[in-house]
Parts: structure tokens; C-alpha cells; sequence
């Protein structure tokens, strides 16, 4: 099988993680993978905020959890947090960070880390901490949060895929 084809099959989320660090190297492949999907008009409305420092790490989880109603980690551990916001102002904005995290889950799984998408970002960038947030980082503009991908190395084995639903498909 083809290895796009493989990773596209094969990538599953994961909600357990160690707590080793993945290395600044394929980090940086990861986020360079986010940077080339595909954006409307090629506007390239988002950003990511690389998240590694463990203190910004707990901060943006309790927030997450805030906003869920529960006292756990919503990252389920996972040592990287991959914040995704996206310019209002573009009409695709929404579609547009979606590509990313969609790219950075496929390309973390080519890269043999463990990945989720985790909502909430619109909640907690919208929020006062979360604006201190983004200007503290001088991040300015009028940007909403789209989710977070979140990144480290599985603590269990993937689960195999479900069976696909009775008509995913239609054809003309």
C-alpha cells in the first residue's frame, strides 16, 4: 500500500500518553507539515502555538477543563499541545484550521507520535486569560481558536479502526 494511503488508514486518536518529550526535530516536521494544508484562496488564515513549556501546558488544560465542567486533563497527558487559531476575517477561516490539525495529526503519525484533536480552543481564546494569552505571545488580530492538537507518545496500543458505516459513500 502506498504510504500516504497508509498513514491516511491507519491514524488513530489517542488518549493516553507518556510523558516523554517528542524531539524538537520532529516537532518541527510535524508544524512545517501544519503550515502546508491546503487554505482558502491560500489566505493562510491560522496559526499554531507550539505549546512544550509544561507550566503553559497545565495552564491551557485547566482552562480546557474550565470550560467542560471537569477537573481532569482534558490532554490526557500528552506533553505538546499544538493550539490552532485562525483569522476571523477570512471567510474560511473555521475550514481552514481544520486542514491544519488535519495535517498535523496525519504527519505526527508518519512520524510515529501519538495525536488528538481536543476542542475548546474558541472557549478559552475567548476568554481574558486567553487574550492575555495571545498578547503576552504579541499575537494580535482577530483570531479564533479552532482546537488543539495534541501530541506525545501513546501509552497503549492504537485500537484497531472501526468498521466503516453503511452508506459513508454515494456515487452520481
Amino acid at each position: 500500500m502506498n504510504e500516504a494511503m497508509k498513514v491516511l488508514l491507519e491514524r488513530r486518536s489517542c488518549r493516553s500518553y507518556k510523558a516523554d518529550a517528542v524531539p524538537q526535530e520532529i516537532l518541527d516536521q510535524i508544524l512545517e507539515a501544519g503550515t502546508y494544508a491546503a487554505t482558502g484562496m491560500g489566505k493562510q488564515s491560522p496559526i499554531m502555538i507550539a505549546v512544550t513549556d509544561k507550566e503553559m501546558r497545565d495552564r491551557l488544560s485547566k482552562m480546557n477543563a474550565a470550560v467542560m465542567g471537569i477537573n481532569s486533563d482534558p490532554f490526557y497527558g500528552a506533553p505538546v499541545v499544538i493550539v490552532v487559531l485562525a483569522d476571523k476575517k477570512v471567510p474560511t477561516y473555521l475550514y481552514d484550521g481544520s486542514l491544519v490539525i488535519g495535517n498535523l495529526m496525519n504527519a505526527a503519525h508518519a512520524l510515529g507520535v501519538a495525536s488528538c484533536w481536543i476542542h475548546r480552543a474558541k472557549e478559552e481564546f475567548e476568554s481574558e486569560e486567553g487574550k492575555a494569552i495571545l498578547k503576552s505571545l504579541g499575537i494580535e488580530g482577530d483570531y479564533e481558536g479552532i482546537g488543539h492538537c495534541i501530541l506525545g507518545y501513546a501509552a497503549d496500543e492504537a485500537r484497531p479502526a472501526a468498521a466503516r458505516k453503511e452508506n459513508y459513500i454515494y456515487r452520481i
